[in-house]
């Protein structure tokens, strides 16, 4: 079979490889003359690929032959231009190193001659090649043609990652309300059995997975079953396997045992005798007798019957009787094609042209309506009647409906860096989560984001516009994890990326699937597969190809990596190495590490070495200390690097030297030169999130400056911290902070540790367009400020105007005393308010008719805070959800201390339809004897949380109103001896969990074993989670 992404393969290494000649080496002494020889052969070539990728699709042996030469050759010359690509990075950082005025010449360096034999020889081979390939070419008969490649779209911002794990989040889902009614009722319906299987069936595409994820985030079943669990199986596992997946799922975390008795007793345990739903997404084996030792396990966990298995699969399997998915009806199908083509808008002319034509290609399918739209979406209106005609309507009615249409719409994509982009997803097992930033950096090393010479866009835009284009066209599709924005392909979307990529092989759980291309391999993912020699004996015969190394779970000796000279990507993530090998400097084409969650400690001042690394991930590794050698990795845009501030680290010296560096979590400001605030002044393409620490260090407002904050239009969140612990008290951090004026773009803002008196006038600037520098674009965008430990300020100014502003959050701020009413005047988006721990705080009545959009609310641990003196005005609040509150301080006693707060306007609030109160946690004295009475009236909340009514003996009856309740928690309810009235707690039919704590009297009271008329365990004996201690 014709390798169908090999044209796209060659083009992008010969182009890759003539952006290298004409970058700088081709200026480099002695190789002028051959290097723009073989950059013109090079692009003669490449105008013959057109030819050939349409002879090669008609099965022209003697072309597939010569394109795979061609692309070997593409790649020798690649690493040979890379190679001096890197002598020359590596004379420039010597150079500078050596404070040396005058230029550097190439061939300075104590190797010179050798080195110059060395490549001139490594020139003239891929010379002499090239020409062969060219006459080869003429006997083919191969023509040249104008290379056109398809403009792209225009750029937009685009919406474990190693292991298949669908997620249980819902998403948008067309036309399949009555299955999912269907289903439900069968789910809710009284069973006998103690766990019934309903597999949900039909062909790759009709939406099973996203029907399941509907029926999982039901309120209904919800309602239904106390635990809910998801399961991704998306290949053939060994029962053990099976049930290691539903621990996990569990758990929330790893499981270590492999043992299946162990595994099933802690899948036992975590039910706890509980009616469950499982749902099994993706199955594919249909071997009778493991679904039977399955199932049969699972009735023994525990005798409850009405538990429920939901699974999806392509396959007729377990002998239960399936729900067949039927195709979706040809409107809505439309409706998913032309929301992918023209959104809300009005269909145009052109669509409605072809549309009975492209519904019947659709053909019932979600995913070939989704796909179909995707491309027309990506194509002018006057190219959708020629694609339909010449190639739609043309696909073969036999075979794979999905699948044609899937390689239709690649091959339509409008580049073939994109194409290659594509294709190298492969290397992530099925259904993997792939960070964004991750994927790009991969995409950036692997030279798929070249720009051309009129294209100012950095790499990581052009990989955000390539991401953006495939998630038009339903190759990829966009999820949210706590790493943030990351993509997944569809199953089916995962097969036609694997049929792309020939030169990739991934081996997971010594499961292999190799799309194999002689020893071809330029991508593998493996983890700790067979021994030692197995390991070797592989890497061995992949030396001189492999571009890619996935290698989790394992270790990695210095002599293996030695092995791997061409080597762009290394990822050790999981790798239980404690040291990265030395011979890591060796491998200089390397553009990508990652050692995130690896053992590895320590890394070698070798690392330093590596002039062409893009990006460095350390992310929640054991790496506690940075090389000193770090500012000569004159390419690396991206230090994923995060520590807290010990006291102790250091950063690497003259930082500033990195003038590519783009991602920057932290940095830890100096006394001696090299580790100053200055260094960021050369860093001008610093962007998202920067932390800067020890700022007592820097010398008044010019030192600050010299950071050029305001340059960084880039950033979105800033945080500055001072130290801890100072000695003195004549502090400069007025000036130094006025020095840090941020770039008005800035969405983040926390101030940590600040001594100063007031704070300067730009950070009340920051919302009034005025103040924008000639250089921003967009009108300010501050949505989050902090003050956190700011001892020296007794008054905030009036944060009036700040539009745009989402959070306010005060935290430990001693010496303030006053927060005026109108502080936060035309704050019409704050959702979330915070004042916590201010000692001092007498005075804070906020007029909430300001903040219209409040989502919650929190004023704690701010003891002289009079209630007299809190915000009112709950009345006008529509959306509050979570409040927060308590303790006031009063001249009075027991209740009273609440007495003045806006119940009423809470109450008022929380009782409207269009706002509820879910959320309210409030806090006592150790005195007080009674709750406030109007907490009945709030009967929206689901969690109550209450703190320090230390004299209160019985809880109310009117507990019993709170009919929503699902978790009540009691602190320090040291006299409490009675919960309210039985009639009261079965009242609270949907009370799930009940926790107390430091309650002994009561504790003493819900045992089992307690009896009497003070016993109050049958009051508690039916909740799901209950906690007393």
């Amino acid at each position: 079979m014709a390798d169908a992404v090999i044209s796209a393969t060659i083009q992008v290494a010969l182009e890759t490889a003539a952006s290298l000649a004409t970058d700088r080496i081709g200026m480099l002494c002695g190789f002028k003359k051959d290097v723009a020889s073989m950059t013109r052969t090079l692009s003669f070539i490449n105008a013959l690929l057109a030819d050939a990728e349409e002879r090669q699709q008609n099965q022209d042996r003697g072309v597939q032959e010569w394109l795979k030469s061609l692309e070997e050759v593409a790649y020798d010359a690649g690493n040979v231009l890379d190679e001096l690509n890197y002598e020359s990075l590596r004379c420039k950082v010597e150079s500078r190193n050596q404070l040396k005025s005058k230029v550097c010449c190439f061939f300075s360096c104590s190797n010179s001659v050798a080195f110059r034999w060395r490549m001139a020889s490594k020139v003239r081979d891929i010379k002499l090649k090239l020409n062969e390939i060219n006459q080869e070419a003429d006997g083919l008969g191969l023509i040249s043609r104008a290379v056109m490649t398809a403009a792209l779209p225009a750029a937009a911002d685009a919406g474990d990652k190693r292991n298949r794990q669908t997620d249980s989040v819902a998403v948008p889902m067309t036309g399949r309300a009555d299955d999912e009614s269907k289903i439900v009722k069968m789910l809710l319906s009284p069973s006998e059995k103690v766990v019934s299987c309903l597999p949900i069936t039909g062909m790759g595409g009709l939406g099973k997975t996203t029907l399941a994820k509907s029926i999982y985030n039901n309120q209904q079943i919800d309602g239904q079953f106390k635990k809910k669990v998801w399961v991704c199986v998306s290949k053939k596992v060994p029962i053990v396997e099976l049930f290691k997946l539903i621990l996990v799922q569990l758990m929330k975390g790893k499981v270590e045992v492999d043992d299946r008795n162990v595994i099933v007793e802690d899948i036992q345990n975590q039910l706890g005798g509980k009616r469950y739903f499982l749902v099994l997404d993706d199955v594919w084996d249909d071997d009778q007798a493991l679904w039977d030792d399955f199932f049969t396990t699972l009735k023994g966990l525990h005798p409850t019957n009405g538990s429920w298995c939901l699974v999806t699969t392509r396959l007729r399997m377990m002998e239960n009787e399936a729900y067949p998915l039927g195709k979706l009806p040809d409107d809505l199908c439309w409706s998913i094609l032309k929301e992918k083509v023209v959104g809300g808008e009005e269909e145009p002319d052109e669509l409605k042209a072809i549309k009975e034509r492209v519904i019947k290609r659709c053909d019932g399918l979600p995913l070939a309506a989704s796909v179909i739209g995707g491309l027309l979406s990506l194509k002018r209106k006057e190219e959708w009647q020629p694609i339909l005609e010449n190639r739609l309507l043309s696909l073969s009615a036999d075979g794979d409906h999905v699948m044609q249409i899937l390689k239709f719409s690649f091959d339509n994509l409008p580049s073939p860096y994109i194409k290659k982009c594509f294709a190298y997803c492969s290397i992530f097992p099925k259904d993997s989560e792939i960070e964004r930033n991750m994927l790009i950096e991969l995409w950036m090393a692997e030279g798929f984001l070249q720009a051309d010479l009129n294209n100012q866009m950095m790499m990581e835009e052009i990989g955000m516009n390539y991401l953006r284009i495939l998630l038009q066209s339903s190759l990829l599709e966009e999820t949210r994890n706590y790493h943030g924005t990351c993509y997944k392909m569809h199953d089916l979307v995962h097969d036609l990326a694997e049929s792309m990529s020939k030169t990739t092989k991934v081996i997971i759980d010594r499961d292999t699937s190799i799309v194999d291309n002689g020893n071809q391999i330029r991508y593998l993912a493996t983890d700790s597969f067979g021994g030692r020699e197995d390991r070797e004996k592989l890497l061995e015969s992949l030396s001189t190809s492999l571009h890619t190394l996935f290698f989790t779970e394992g270790n990695l000796s210095g002599d293996m990596l030695m092995k791997l000279k061409n080597l762009y990507v290394l990822n050790l993530s999981l790798t239980i190495t404690e040291e990265l090998p030395v011979s890591i400097g060796k491998l200089i084409h390397l553009r990508y590490v990652n050692l995130e969650r690896s053992s590895i400690s320590f890394l070698p001042d070798s690392l330093c070495k590596l002039y062409n690394l893009q990006t460095l991930t350390l992310s929640e590794s054991s790496v506690k200390h940075l090389p000193k050698g770090m500012c000569n990795l004159i390419s690396l845009r991206h230090l994923h690097y995060y520590i807290d501030d010990d006291g102790e680290f250091q950063m690497p010296l003259e930082m500033g030297r990195l003038t590519c560096l783009q991602t920057l979590r932290f940095f830890n400001v100096g006394r001696e030169k090299g580790r100053q605030i200055e260094e960021f002044g050369s860093l001008k393409n610093l962007k998202g999130r920067l932390e800067i620490r020890n700022l007592e260090l820097v010398k008044g407002k010019e030192g600050a400056e010299e950071a050029k904050l305001s340059e960084k239009a880039n950033l979105f969140s800033l945080r500055l911290w001072w130290a801890y612990d100072r000695d003195g008290d004549n502090y400069n951090d007025e000036d130094v902070l006025d020095g840090l004026r941020p770039h008005p773009n800035l969405e983040e803002l926390v101030i940590s540790l600040f001594m100063g008196d007031q704070f300067p006038r730009w950070l009340m600037d920051l919302p009034t367009t005025t103040t924008l520098p000639k250089s921003a674009t967009t009108p300010p965008k501050l949505a989050r400020l902090v003050f956190n430990r700011c001892n020296r300020c007794r008054e905030l100014l009036s944060l009036q105007n700040f539009a745009s502003l989402k959070q306010l959050e005060i935290y430990d701020c001693d010496e303030l005393t006053n927060l005026s009413g109108d502080m936060l005047h035309y704050c019409t988006s704050l959702q979330k308010l915070r004042v916590i721990g201010c000692g001092n705080l007498i005075s804070f009545p906020l007029d909430l008719r300001q903040t219209p959009s409040l989502l919650e609310l929190e004023l704690s641990s701010c003891p002289k805070l009079k209630t007299s003196m809190t915000p009112k005005g709950f009345g006008f609040l529509t959306s509050l959800r979570e409040l927060r509150i308590g303790p006031f301080s009063d001249d009075h006693e027991n209740s009273s201390i609440y007495n003045e707060f806006d119940w009423s306007g809470l109450i008022s609030s929380s009782s409207s339809s269009s706002s509820a109160l879910r959320l309210l946690r409030l806090t006592g004295l150790p005195h007080m004897e009674s709750l406030p009475h109007q907490i009945q009236y709030l009967t929206t909340l689901m969690s109550l949380m209450l703190r320090d009514f230390g004299g209160i003996k019985a809880l109310p009856d009117w507990f019993g109103n709170l009919a929503a309740l699902e978790e009540l928690h009691l602190f320090d309810f040291k006299e409490l001896r009675h919960l309210p009235s039985g009639d009261a707690m079965r009242s609270l039919t949907k009370l799930k969990r009940l926790l107390v704590i430091g309650s002994p009297l009561l504790k003493e009271r819900c045992t089992p074993e307690s009896s009497g008329p003070d016993s109050q365990w049958s009051k508690v004996s039916h909740i799901q989670d209950l906690r007393i201690r």
